[in-house]
């Protein structure tokens, strides 16, 4: 897998192949953000049931 990696970083993007990448790297940023957001909610709630 590594090597598809290696691969595509070695040829030149198209300029849409390349906002294409961003787009997932921002996407993926995103929801790495929500679902952090929602454990600390969760966990928040869980600590203000305990006591």
């Amino acid at each position: 897998m590594s090597e598809q990696k290696a691969k595509k970083a070695a040829r030149p993007q198209t300029a849409k192949e390349a906002r294409e990448a961003r787009m997932k790297a921002a996407l993926r940023a995103n929801l790495q953000r929500r679902k952090g957001q929602a454990r600390a909610r969760k966990a928040q709630e869980k600590d203000g049931q305990d006591g």
